[in-house]
């Protein structure tokens, strides 16, 4: 993908400074120490209130404990300069992450703006291990995921880590697909599909509510591939082979497919996301025709 000469968002809020450590990654080095604190000041009652204290003051745990020190980044919130510890390579991977966002961000206002509406733009937020949201806990096992309540994507880097080790999916526009459908999610709360959908899925059973759920993160991956397109077309982002790693990246974490790793058969009532022949399908269709109305998988016969 062709990222470099891109604008970089100024809507990056970068919070793997402030994220607890001891918990995910960059964190286990430190929880031997905890441990030993704990069993000298009172046991694990000391630990939780330890960990209560940093994570609710938006503190380092690492600093409290002599963790290690940092180096500066600039991929902070707009104005402000964050202290991350990081390696070249994910400052390189944070940067990349700021220009997809931005275009975007691009992509999105022109959609928009085209159909007489003004895009708000979210803000995307980076943190190690876990952090807080206006939905809950965020937590690195759960992957990317975009919260409607405050509007913004939370991204722990090292989820592309295991998009290429363990999902076999590598390469830097696999990576963008991950985001874009993220933000295909925020453009869905902005036309007030999100909320339509929690009000259908009232009074449903789960299998029910399942079912809209897939069709919701497949209408999000649609919107993922129209930003693509818009991007291509405008500013000819894409290289040899960048279709094929979303294609890629949409395959390996399609409901069965994880399925049937995970317990060795599939469950479909239980799928939320769509199989991995559908997302590849939903992306594929935005990424060929460009256009937010042939993404409504809520009116498809088939999907």
């Amino acid at each position: 993908m062709r990222w470099r000469s891109g604008r970089r968002s100024q809507n990056v809020e970068d919070r793997r400074a402030q994220s607890p450590a001891g918990f995910g990654r960059g964190g286990l080095p430190l929880l031997p120490l905890l441990l030993r604190l704990g069993g000298r000041k009172g046991g694990i009652w000391t630990i939780l209130i330890l960990v209560a204290v940093v994570y609710f003051t938006g503190g380092d745990l690492g600093s409290l404990v002599g963790g290690p020190t940092s180096v500066s980044s600039q991929a902070g919130a707009p104005g402000s300069e964050t202290s991350v510890q990081q390696t070249q390579a994910e400052a390189q991977t944070a940067d990349f992450v700021s220009v997809v966002l931005a275009d975007t961000e691009d992509t999105w206002r022109e959609i928009f703006q085209a159909g007489g509406e003004h895009y708000s733009e979210p803000t995307l937020v980076l943190y190690r291990g876990l952090t807080r949201s206006s939905c809950g806990l965020g937590q690195a096992a759960m992957g990317p995921f975009y919260c409607p309540l405050d509007r913004k994507v939370y991204l722990d880097l090292g989820f592309f880590d295991e998009l290429k080790d363990r999902f076999q999916a590598p390469g830097d526009f696999a990576q963008a697909y991950v985001i874009a459908h993220e933000v295909g999610h925020h453009v869905q709360t902005l036309l007030g599909i999100s909320k339509q959908v929690r009000a259908a899925q009232q009074g449903l059973g789960q299998a029910e509510s399942n079912q809209l759920s897939v069709r919701q993160e497949l209408q999000a991956d649609c919107f993922a591939g129209i930003w693509a397109h818009h991007a291509d077309r405008a500013r000819q982002v894409l290289e040899h082979g960048d279709v094929d790693e979303a294609l890629a990246a949409a395959t390996a974490i399609g409901d069965d497919r994880l399925q049937r790793q995970a317990q060795g058969h599939v469950t479909p009532d239980s799928f939320t996301h769509g199989t991995s022949a559908q997302r590849v399908r939903w992306f594929r269709r935005g990424l060929d025709t460009g256009k937010v109305s042939s993404c409504d998988t809520f009116q498809a016969d088939s999907l």
